[in-house]
Parts: C-alpha cells; sequence; structure tokens
C-alpha cells in the first residue's frame, strides 16, 4: 500500500507540472504562443540545430547523427518532444542548464561536441522561445538515437565538471556601450547562436578553445576551419562585407571560396535563412574581429595559383594499363577525375558552378586538409541559389572504383603545384588521417597514463603504510 501511494503521488506531480506548464502557455494565448514559437524557430535556425541533430534521411531533430571527434565518435541527441526519448519531459530550467550549461535534466554531462561553451550567453529570451519551439512547434519523434560510448576515460562524464570549471563561461550576453547596435548584434550572434569560435578556434591540450586566438582557424575532426580573423594574409581581411554577405548567404564566393562540410551545412541549414539585418550585422563584426597572422602566410589564401595543364603531355600515350603496370601520375589523375568539370586547365566552368581550382581558398591554404576532404567526400549543399554537387572519391572499403590514398595524394599533389600552395605536400598518411576522421589528441592516451600513475602511486603509499605498522607491531 506504501508503494502504491508513493507511485501515485509521483504521478499527480507529474501531472501538475505538466497542466502548470500547459496551462503557462495557455495563458499567453494562441496568438502570442504562435509568435514565441516561430521565434524560436529561428533562434533554431541561427543556432544550426539541424546540423548535428538530423541524419541525411532521418527525421527533423531525433538525433543519431555521428559526430567524429579527436577523443572518438559522439551521438547527437534525439531533441523532439518525445516523452520516452526526447525532451518530452524536460522542464523549460532542465532545458535552459543543458543548453547553457551542458547538463541533462537527470544531471549528467553533456560533452562539449554540443556547442553550450557558446550557448551560455543565449539570453532568456531566446533560450524561453527556444524551449518552446521545441516542446511545442517539433513534431516527437520516439526513436532512440545511439548511446555516445567514448573509451575509457573519457567516457566518465562526471570529470567534465572539472572541465567546465575550467572552460566554461556562465556569463549571459552583456552588451558593449562603445560600440554600435548592429555590431553587438553580430558578436551576440557569432559567439552565441552561430558559435563560429567551436569550429575557428585552434583547441589546446585539454580540448579547449585557446584563448587569445579566436577564430584564427582549427581543427576539429574532418574539416579544417580556416582564420576569419581581419587579417589580410591569413584571414579573409581582403574581403568586402558585401563579400562576406554572399558567402554566408549562398556558400560561395566566386574566385575565393566555397563551402564544404561543416561550413556548409551551416549555410544550408543556418545563415541561408537569417534575416538580411542578421547577416549584415554578422558582417560587420568578424571584419572588425583583431587580425592573427601565421607566419607561413604571405599573401591571401585566395590567390594563390594560376591556370595550368600538362594535358599535352599525356597526348598520343596509351591510357589503357593492366595490374602490371605502374600507378597512374598524378596528371593522369587529374584529367581523369577532375578535368571535366574543372577543365584541364583548372579554370573551372564559365558559370562558376564548378569553380576554379586556383585563387581557391581550398587550394591557397597553408592546411591541405580541405583539398584532402573535398577529395574524399566532395560538395553536397542546398541553399535559395541551388544545389553544390561535386562526387567524393574516397568511396568505400568494398568500392573498387574509389581512389586510394596514395592517388588522392598524387592528384592532390598535383592540383596543388600547379595551382595553389607548392609548398604544401600531401602524403598518403595525411590521406588516411583525414579518412579515419581527422587527426586524434594525446589526450586520450596521456590521461590514461595519468591514472594509471595515480594507481600506482597510491599502491606503493598503501605498501609503504603497511610495512610501517608491521615493522611497528614487532
Amino acid at each position: 500500500m506504501r508503494n502504491f501511494s508513493h507511485r501515485l503521488c509521483r504521478v499527480l506531480v507529474l501531472f501538475a507540472g505538466c497542466m502548470a506548464a500547459a496551462s503557462s502557455y495557455a495563458a499567453d494565448g494562441p496568438t502570442e504562443t504562435a509568435a514565441v514559437i516561430k521565434r524560436g524557430e529561428y533562434v533554431a535556425k541561427a543556432s544550426d540545430c539541424a546540423a548535428c541533430h538530423t541524419t541525411a534521411q532521418g527525421k527533423p531533430f531525433a538525433g543519431g547523427l555521428p559526430l567524429v571527434s579527436p577523443l572518438g565518435t559522439i551521438y547527437s541527441t534525439n531533441i523532439t518532444p518525445s516523452n520516452e526519448f526526447g525532451i518530452g519531459r524536460y522542464t523549460e530550467e532542465q532545458f535552459s542548464e543543458a543548453i547553457r550549461h551542458g547538463i541533462r535534466a537527470d544531471g549528467a554531462n553533456l560533452y562539449p561536441a554540443m556547442p553550450y561553451t557558446s550557448y551560455s550567453i543565449l539570453t532568456d529570451d531566446d533560450v524561453h522561445a527556444l524551449y518552446t519551439y521545441f516542446r511545442f512547434g517539433v513534431t516527437a519523434v520516439d526513436v532512440r538515437a545511439p548511446d555516445t560510448k567514448l573509451p575509457f576515460p573519457m567516457n566518465i562524464r562526471a570529470s567534465l565538471k572539472v572541465w567546465n570549471l575550467l572552460f566554461l563561461n556562465k556569463n549571459t550576453y552583456q552588451t558593449d556601450p562603445h560600440q554600435s547596435a548592429e555590431w553587438n548584434r553580430g558578436r551576440y550572434l557569432v559567439q552565441g547562436a552561430a558559435h563560429c569560435s567551436v569550429c575557428h578556434t585552434p583547441r589546446g591540450f585539454m580540448m579547449q578553445e585557446e584563448a587569445g586566438l579566436e577564430l584564427s582557424g582549427g581543427q576539429v575532426g574532418t574539416w579544417y576551419a580556416p582564420n576569419i580573423t581581419s587579417d589580410t594574409a591569413s584571414g579573409i581581411g581582403s574581403w568586402t562585407r558585401e563579400e562576406l554577405v554572399e558567402y554566408l548567404r549562398t556558400g560561395r564566393l566566386r574566385g575565393k571560396a566555397q563551402a564544404a562540410g561543416d561550413m556548409g551545412e551551416a549555410v544550408e541549414h543556418s545563415s541561408q535563412y537569417l534575416s538580411a539585418a542578421d547577416v549584415d550585422a554578422i558582417a560587420t563584426y568578424v571584419k572588425g574581429i583583431p587580425p592573427i597572422h601565421d607566419s607561413r602566410d604571405s599573401a591571401p589564401r585566395f590567390t594563390a595559383g594560376k591556370m595550368s595543364s600538362e594535358l599535352a603531355t599525356l597526348r598520343g600515350t596509351d591510357g589503357i594499363r593492366s595490374d602490371n603496370d605502374a600507378h597512374p601520375t598524378g596528371a593522369e589523375l587529374f584529367q581523369g577525375n577532375c578535368a571535366s568539370c574543372h577543365s584541364a586547365q583548372g579554370q573551372g566552368s564559365k558559370d562558376g558552378y564548378y569553380p576554379s581550382l586556383f585563387h581557391n581558398s581550398a587550394t591557397g591554404s597553408v592546411n591541405a586538409n580541405n583539398l584532402i576532404a573535398t577529395i574524399l567526400y566532395g560538395v553536397d549543399r542546398t541553399t535559395s541559389k541551388g544545389q553544390a554537387y561535386m562526387p567524393g572519391f574516397g568511396g568505400k572499403p568494398t568500392d573498387s572504383t574509389a581512389l586510394s590514398d596514395e592517388e588522392i595524394a598524387l592528384a592532390g599533389n598535383y592540383v596543388l603545384v600547379h595551382y595553389g600552395r607548392a609548398d604544401i605536400p600531401i602524403t598518403a598518411q595525411d590521406v588516411a588521417e583525414v579518412r579515419r576522421g581527422g587527426p586524434t589528441s594525446p589526450l586520450l592516451a596521456l590521461s590514461r597514463i595519468g591514472i594509471a600513475a595515480g594507481v600506482v602511486i597510491v599502491l606503493l603509499i598503501l605498501a609503504f603504510v603497511i610495512v610501517r605498522k608491521r615493522k611497528a607491531a614487532h
């Protein structure tokens, strides 16, 4: 009888809580609630929630997307209002704790792949709008996302409490009275909802964003997010404000850059939907970011290379090779796989759909990983201006037509020598690393060594104490 009373009490409390939440929104009236939901949908797009929480063919926000990190694969969670598998039972306070501080309703810590370190500055109004949208404007999907199972000791989520103490800023956004309203809005979006620094800032030993190097370029996973400070050689200081706006809207800037990978997703799911005022605000803030220079850059990455071709050296040769013949050259791989779209001289198509390979951010960068990733995985983004598509040549392990690591390195080096940074060679090991998901972190191995050393020290202390006690007994 006591157990029955206890269960009945829990049911009544839960029912009362749900009724209270429902009545609070009902009190606003349908018009006011609809406006908040619409606002929340906009904030969700500005925050690029769909890119991580929706799989390619999956239902919106049902989670399950594998996010490759230097410490292992993290699966995004279901954030639909499903009571069983999503956030259907979250209170607004619990939702805010997850968004801003990375703490789930059950008290467990979220991994910082969820960019709560940026969302921590979101205003109360924006968090309220997000909660209203995800609770009442999104269709519940009763599907469990795969569990994240990082290797020991990263699977101990409690360790993130220490990480948060060291690196999480819990202060909400404060405007700078010395700057314009547009600049302040841009900073709020860049540092908060758009979480640009999560990708574009290099990471330290503890996988934290490096202080003092904001937006100077970083890599977490397959793609490299380049320097977007105002430095004219290393960053985008040579871009006009209008060019930056065009890039955020379309994902491309002819003769300079094309968005692929994570940035392609950010344009497809987020920045193309922002209001003109917000995109202008972002451009205003980004253009004013202090320059950070890389000494390896003497000129903008958008100006490297020139039109070139080795097609004449291949004419009249036998293009058919047997298994016993020598491996193809970079020139042969380029002509066989790339020239049909990017042209034999690398200038791309006249309409710009297939970009030029010279004066191109991917080939002129001091980091060649984006060129490798583009060849491996291709490009696929859709905006209001149409689809940008390039097939990937990495294939699957069982795909006999896929290019090997050695062949991709040969093709990539041909492109760099003729159209980009000839001083940045690509090796088969570089390709293999990108194919695996990008550079790994030494933190995993070192943390295990640290734990093992700690155990040894504790055992030695215990042994010392035991020996002392035995000697004292005699």
